[in-house]
């Protein structure tokens, strides 16, 4: 049985060496953002694309509480993209409360 969710998709994704990432954007059903305090993409590792699906990913869970996108853990901005931080992937869409 295949659940249907509202979330918001992960509109693009510049991180290429994320094994989800194909022609920029996320293959993944669904990222988890942060871990707490950083707006990280908790679902970014970096490894060989095996991702070959049409849909784009969703953003199934938030633990940013500082953002202001973020209620009750889940993400309620419309769409948000993913950047290259350092060494790691991280929401651009990110804002403080």
């Amino acid at each position: 049985m295949k659940m249907m969710l509202e979330m918001p998709n992960v509109e693009a994704c510049e991180v290429t060496s994320c094994a989800y990432n194909v022609d920029e954007a996320c293959r993944a059903r669904a990222i988890t953002v942060g871990h707490g305090i950083h707006a990280a993409c908790d679902t970014f590792f970096v490894a060989q694309p095996h991702a070959s699906g049409e849909q784009d990913a969703g953003v199934g869970a938030c633990k940013v509480a500082t953002c202001r996108h973020n209620h009750d853990y889940e993400c309620a901005a419309a769409a948000i993209r993913v950047g290259l931080h350092q060494d790691h992937a991280d929401c651009m869409t990110f804002a403080s409360r």
